[in-house]
């Protein structure tokens, strides 16, 4: 009787997931994004979000929550309803976060259900134009003749902050550390000589650089990057150990508990989305990179990223600080 009871709660279950799958979505979805409007994450979801609202027949909204190095709207979306209403843009900082704010609570990795990978890109290093050096090395040089006066800007708990401490300790450097709430602002004070350096992505950097208005002095991917072919690799230039191909990928993620008929249909949808002729075309003006992943692939990224990142944090003595 126990067994033949178990079976039909179990075949209870399933029917109720498979209906739910079936009906999803039936409202409006939100898609909470830990950083500033116009900032490359933000981007990345507006873009992905108006393809999904097109493929699912209901709304994926954005709502920005920035703040205290992504935890604010990691917090946010692991206290919702596991229902696949309420969505987690996330990353590689999933796996570091925990380790920056310790009291976030819970371990954010193996809190969230993986949904879909979208996309991919690395950084370059950016210098103001009164920093008078034209190269790493000189910038090394010039870094060390004057302690304590050269400024480092960053979006605190995010990847240039991580990519640019693993150039210090590199380097054997000790920048003035100036943490931002987002990376737009650092660029803004970046033009104006308020800070000396600072890493972002090409998309975002380019324009600074064709204008003259900043020099990029190495770019943290394995190869030259298409648009700034005149710029040097870290590894070219000494630093082999900087940064990574590529320093950030970012995916979307749900509750733990959501059900799997939901993340699938949301997997699916994505992955046609990333496949789809406009998607890519805009990719490739805003220098993404596409990654395709099942949720099961997803998973192993997410716990091989949660190995890689935690001795750079570890290493540098970073904090939320």
């Amino acid at each position: 009787m126990m067994r033949v009871l178990a079976l039909i709660v179990t075949a209870a279950v399933l029917s109720l997931a498979s209906a739910q799958a079936q009906q999803y979505p039936d409202r409006v979805i939100k898609l909470v994004v830990p950083f500033v409007p116009g900032s490359p994450v933000d981007v990345l979801a507006r873009v992905v979000s108006r393809q999904m609202t097109a493929r699912l027949g209901q709304s994926v909204v954005i709502e920005n929550r920035p703040g205290a190095g992504t935890s604010t709207a990691t917090k946010q979306v692991q206290a919702s309803p596991a229902d696949g209403y309420t969505l987690l843009m996330s990353g590689q900082n999933m796996t570091y976060v925990g380790l920056l704010y310790p009291d976030i609570g819970f371990d954010p990795v193996k809190s969230f259900a993986p949904v879909a990978t979208l996309a991919g890109w690395s950084h370059v290093m950016l210098v103001a134009n009164d920093v008078p050096a034209k190269s790493v090395k000189e910038l090394v040089a010039h870094a060390k003749a004057n302690p304590g006066k050269v400024t480092f800007g960053y979006g605190l708990g995010t990847s240039p902050q991580i990519v640019g401490k693993s150039f210090e300790l590199a380097a054997g450097l000790e920048f003035v550390n100036v943490p931002y709430k987002g990376g737009e602002q650092v660029r803004v004070d970046l033009l104006s000589g308020r800070i000396h350096i600072n890493f972002a992505p090409v998309s975002n950097a380019l324009p600074m650089i064709q204008d003259g208005k900043v020099r990029a002095l190495a770019v943290t991917s394995s190869a030259h990057d298409p648009e700034l072919p005149h710029v040097p690799t870290f590894k070219e230039q000494g630093f082999p150990d900087v940064g990574f191909d590529p320093d950030v990928w970012q995916a979307i993620v749900a509750p733990l508990g959501t059900p799997a008929g939901v993340i699938t249909r949301l997997n699916a949808e994505i992955n046609a989305v990333l496949r789809s002729d406009e998607v890519r075309s805009t990719f490739k003006k805003l220098r993404f990179a596409p990654m395709i992943s099942t949720p099961e692939e997803f998973g192993k990224l997410m716990a091989a990223q949660a190995k890689r990142w935690p001795p750079i944090i570890k290493a540098a003595g970073l904090t939320a600080q």
